[in-house]
Formats: C-alpha cells, sequence, structure tokens
C-alpha cells in the first residue's frame, strides 16, 4: 500500500508538556483518514507539523518519500492544501478576490480556474458580496477553495464541520467525498462529530495522549462494531461448547459473558443450556457506533 504520509516515534515537546508521544500513523493514498482523538490528544499538533508551520522535537514524518529533514520537503509540502482551525480569508474580500490574493500568493501566472473553483465549492453566484457576510459554511467552503488554489493531491482539514447547522454539514461532507472520488484527492479529516466522520471517512487513526491507539480501515471498524447479543451465563464453558456446535461466531468478553455474532433462538438456546445445568443471566443486543468503539479504546468523555 502506497502512503501519502506516515510518521513513527514521531515527538513534540512544549517546555515539560508531551504534546506528541512517539507517534505512528500511516495514510494512505486516495483515503479519506478520520482522525479521531479527545480534546488534547494532538491532533492539531500533528496536522501543523505535517504542513511545516511547526517543526518535531524527535521522530520522523515522511510526506510522499520526503523525510522532514530532507530539502525535498519542502516540495512535497507544495502538494499539501490545508484548513487549520479556521479558514484564513480576508473578510473585506469577495470569495473571487480572495482566491485571486491566493492564486498571487502562490505566484501562479493567471486567474485560469478561479471561476471553476468557486463552482466546486458551491460558491458561484457570490458576486460582489464580502466574506464576512458569508454564513460560517460558506467560510469553511471559501477556506477549501483557496486551500485547493495549488491543485494540491493531499488535503488536511482540521474540524471543518465544528459550529455548522445541517445544511452546512451536508454541504461540506458532499464536497469532501466529491475532492476524493472524483478528483483523487487524498484527505486528513479530524471531526468531533463523529458520527458525520463515520460517514465518508475509508480509514481511522484513534490518537490519546499524543499516541495512536488504533489504525483500521472502514472495513475493519464496521465489522469491529457489528452488531451482536451480548450474553451472561453460569457457565461459560457451556455456552462456548454450544456455539461451536451451532458453528456460531462469537467471542468471550468476561468470565460469565460471551457477544454472539448471529440473532440465536434465546428460548432454544435457553433450553440447550439447561441440559447443560447452565441458565442465561442476561441477555441483550448491542450496536457499537464509532463514538462508542472510541470510548472503548480510550475511555472517558465523548469529545473527540
Amino acid at each position: 500500500m502506497e502512503f501519502v504520509l506516515t510518521t513513527e516515534g514521531l515527538r513534540k515537546t512544549y517546555k515539560n508538556f508531551n504534546a506528541l508521544n512517539g507517534l505512528s500513523m500511516h495514510v494512505p493514498k486516495g483515503a479519506i483518514y478520520g482522525f479521531v482523538g479527545k480534546n488534547g490528544a494532538g491532533k492539531t499538533t500533528l496536522i501543523r507539523l505535517a504542513c511545516g508551520l511547526q517543526f518535531p522535537t524527535d521522530g520522523g514524518l515522511t510526506l510522499y518519500g520526503a523525510k522532514h529533514t530532507d530539502v525535498a520537503i519542502h516540495e512535497a509540502r507544495k502538494r499539501i492544501g490545508a484548513v487549520v482551525e479556521t479558514p484564513s480569508i480576508f473578510p473585506m474580500m469577495t470569495a473571487e478576490d480572495n482566491l485571486k490574493h491566493q492564486y498571487r500568493v502562490l505566484g501562479l501566472p493567471n486567474y485560469d480556474g478561479i471561476k471553476e473553483l468557486l463552482a466546486l465549492v458551491g460558491l458561484a453566484n457570490t458576486g460582489k458580496k464580502k466574506a464576512e457576510q458569508f454564513s460560517l459554511g460558506m467560510r469553511q467552503r471559501l477556506g477549501i477553495a483557496i486551500a485547493l488554489c495549488g491543485h494540491p493531491d493531499f488535503m488536511i482539514l482540521d474540524e471543518p464541520i465544528n459550529g455548522l447547522d445541517p445544511q452546512g454539514i451536508v454541504d461540506i461532507r458532499e464536497l469532501i467525498l466529491k475532492l476524493n472520488r472524483e478528483q483523487g484527492i487524498t484527505i486528513l479529516i479530524s471531526s468531533h462529530i463523529l458520527d458525520e466522520l463515520s460517514r465518508i471517512a475509508t480509514h481511522y487513526g484513534f490518537i490519546d495522549r499524543g499516541r495512536i491507539v488504533r489504525e483500521m480501515s472502514a472495513e475493519e471498524l464496521t465489522n469491529a462494531c457489528r452488531k451482536c447479543v451480548s450474553v451472561r451465563v453460569t457457565d461459560v464453558d457451556a455456552l462456548v461448547r454450544e456455539l461451536e456446535r451451532r458453528g456460531t461466531d462469537y467471542t468471550v468478553t468476561g468470565t460469565d459473558s460471551v457477544d454472539i455474532y448471529a440473532q440465536p433462538n434465546i428460548t432454544e438456546l435457553a433450553l440447550a443450556l439447561w441440559k447443560e445445568k447452565c441458565e442465561i443471566l442476561t441477555c441483550r443486543e448491542q450496536d457499537e457506533n464509532l463514538e462508542g468503539f472510541f470510548l472503548s479504546l480510550v475511555g472517558g468523555e465523548s469529545h473527540a
């Protein structure tokens, strides 16, 4: 698998505080990589290091094969478009003028492509309306348009839907999917809204206290979060024997509990276990979502 961004043992220290503590991650080319962690876990620090806004204390960061200590990293970073924390826009300028300014900053020879960019992010009809009059969602989409000015093939978005209304969230979601599917742009996205992130991400990295605690594909997450029937019994061994006899998939989760990945006929199961002198104590369905899985990894409150 080809990776756009990799880190190995990455550390960033501020005085006595380790913002990143040996972080190792791998962002596959063509992925929408959901970066999930509590506030203060190190998400924005990693993003700043990837963009070259800060430098590591120790460890390695590689972007498109260029290590952060190599001269080639400067060319590699030209392939990045980023919206970090808040969009960098001029509120007294129109959307078009904001893009023209960014074109000049990048040294692009002409303004070709600006109208297409505005159409892409849904701002084609804003005319002479200044950015200060835009809704939060429109400003966010303008920030993404500015990040796209250099024709990047890797986008980094830090909390792009934070504070948006439902329609704004849908607009950003559809834009991210369009950039990824139609233009082949790899996207690293951190978000507090885990339910929304689960709608678009193809891969995940879960960060806690400056370390990646788990990386997985969306398919692997779906399997990990699949529906099950959680059963507590007086004799786990008897239940396991019965499930093996039936060819039913299961996981032993405790000394008296098993998760069954099927919809068993509870009456039949109880009768079969009764013959083994095993009683069912409790039985309940479970359907873990992204938030539940994240909390099972790192514990604590659900602020990601």
